[in-house]
């Protein structure tokens, strides 16, 4: 679970996102820090006795920065209005899929998948789609999956408007085929963030995005 100290840091980090209110909290950034390196451990310790190609990672290498890059943005705010952690074999700079843990007070999710990657990856990944659909529609369609994730983000931010070169409209994998990243969502409420099961959810959540991870992940590989 987190404290509510963490989410309460965020809320008001939402409101004052500048540099000198920023130094004024930043004994409670440190402790928000600290409990959502705690919780992502704990969720580390636990997921890696069933994927253990993520088992060796620190919760502190799988947080991202708070800093924002501003460089190539409008919104010069300094900070982002999230803490967020992958959960990637080999680090959260890994090419490869993996779990992701978002929280921000009203908007927070866990999910994971693959997120925007360069052509030769989208092509090698379609083709592992194609040519092993069954297989692929299997995961999707399973009962632990479809519990938890329904399906895979559809949004047009995350699809072509039709389908890639080589392929043909009726083939039946074609709406996954088309996707440019291959993502799946799960909310979390405020309430569940402070709720002592949160580990034990967010880690059923992941056990039910892992064979997708390792289908994903065998065809980067």
């Amino acid at each position: 679970m987190l404290n509510p100290g963490t989410l309460s840091f965020l809320k008001k980090l939402a409101k004052s996102n500048n540099r000198e209110w920023f130094e004024k909290n930043r004994g409670a950034y440190e402790e928000a820090k600290s409990d959502m390196i705690g919780m992502i451990s704990e969720v580390v310790s636990g997921f890696g006795k069933k994927d253990p190609t993520i088992a060796a990672l620190s919760g502190r290498d799988c947080l991202y920065r708070i800093n924002r890059d501003i460089r190539f943005s409008k919104d010069k705010s300094p900070y982002k209005k999230n803490m967020a952690a992958s959960l990637i074999s080999g680090g959260k700079k890994s090419d490869l899929a993996g779990y992701y843990i978002h929280i921000e007070p009203g908007s927070s999710f866990i999910g994971g998948g693959k997120y925007m990657t360069d052509p030769p990856m989208l092509k090698r990944i379609r083709q592992e789609i194609d040519y092993n659909w069954e297989a692929f529609r299997a995961i999707l369609r399973s009962r632990k999956f479809v519990s938890v994730y329904g399906d895979l983000d559809k949004s047009p931010e995350f699809s072509l408007s039709r389908e890639p070169k080589d392929y043909e409209k009726d083939n039946p994998a074609i709406d996954y085929i088309k996707l440019k990243s291959w993502i799946a969502f799960h909310p979390l409420t405020d309430a569940e963030l402070t709720d002592k099961t949160l580990v034990k959810k967010i880690i059923q959540s992941f056990e039910a995005l892992q064979p997708m991870i390792y289908f994903l992940n065998r065809a980067i590989e």
